[in-house]
């Protein structure tokens, strides 16, 4: 760009002089989420927005250039290179003096193509060397991730532990995925080959779905991805033992409640959590609640009050004897 065009890449990512490489990498991305074209179809404004934070990033990110930016401002480019009058051939009289480099000259010519295809895709320019010529140089396999795109799906916990096949739309175009069974939380699935365009070697991106999970009224997660749930006792089953039915993924299993058992203590089901890659399941981890009725028949009361006065047991025994 000619130095008259000069662009503040700090005020455009809408970062401070000071902020850190990490800094510009989230508002980068950040702004990038907002611009990108996908989210924005047919929006000039928006695309014209996103090739700009592509520019500032790519300067701003780069130490090198970045130095250079701070140093020297609007002619930043010009900072350390030997002027262009010096570039052998002959250009029919054309003036280079408004140009700090052919890089610029290019960017100027072509109209900012170096600014960023969606995606984050750069075009970088370089001289071959011991010729007067100037060639492109294209982005190669190191750049490919550059054209691969992220998304998200949200499953049903059914859909995520059976597997399932889901119809969705990015960017225009319709897709059907594979779930497989047992995906968790965060999982990744990659798409091959369903990405953006690269303009140069004419292949696709990959598209990554991140996997949200819609939350279920009685399965949760804990760390270790096992199931966890909560079931509630009467007082007499946790006094006596009991025998009771607690669902599971592939239904209801009978699970022993001992005698004595404590509100809030955990029962663990092996291999009735969640599916594990190449294995088995997880287990299925179960809480026991002591769960008192809010309200009773006379008679209840009445057994209930006839066994209050006949309790030798005492719950806070050990109390009696706390103090500061």
């Amino acid at each position: 760009m000619a130095a008259t065009d000069f662009k503040d890449y700090y005020q455009i990512l809408g970062v401070s002089k000071s902020a850190s490489t990490d800094d510009i990498k989230r508002a980068f991305r950040k702004l990038a989420r907002k611009y990108h074209p996908d989210v924005n179809p047919g929006d000039k404004v928006a695309e014209a927005k996103f090739k700009e934070i592509n520019e500032a990033n790519e300067i701003l990110s780069d130490p090198e250039k970045r130095r250079k930016y701070d140093q020297f401002g609007r002619y930043w480019q010009q900072g350390g290179q030997a002027g262009p009058g010096a570039a052998p051939g002959d250009f029919g009289g054309f003036d280079f003096s408004n140009y700090g480099s052919f890089n610029e000259l290019l960017n100027e010519l072509l109209g900012g193509l170096g600014g960023g295809f969606p995606g984050g895709a750069r075009t970088s320019y370089r001289q071959p060397t011991g010729s007067p010529g100037f060639g492109f140089e294209t982005p190669g396999a190191a750049n490919s991730a550059q054209f691969d795109q992220e998304a998200s799906i949200t499953l049903t916990m059914a859909d995520a532990f059976h597997g399932a096949q889901k119809k969705f739309r990015i960017g225009g175009d319709g897709l059907t995925v594979k779930i497989p069974a047992g995906v968790k939380p965060g999982s990744k699935i990659r798409l091959r080959g369903k990405g953006q365009m690269n303009p140069y070697t004419q292949q696709r991106g990959d598209i990554y779905l991140t996997v949200d999970i819609q939350a279920h009224s009685f399965f949760q997660f804990d760390g270790d991805n096992n199931l966890v749930c909560e079931v509630s006792i009467a007082p007499d089953e946790a006094v006596l033992g009991a025998k009771i039915d607690v669902p599971t993924p592939d239904g209801s299993v009978s699970v022993n409640i001992p005698a004595g058992i404590r509100s809030g203590q955990t029962l663990r089901l092996r291999g009735k959590g969640w599916p594990k890659p190449k294995s088995n399941r997880t287990d299925q981890l179960v809480k026991v609640m002591i769960k008192a009725p809010k309200t009773v028949t006379d008679k209840e009361r009445a057994l209930y009050e006839q066994l209050r006065d006949m309790r030798s047991y005492n719950p806070r025994q050990s109390l009696q004897n706390v103090k500061l």
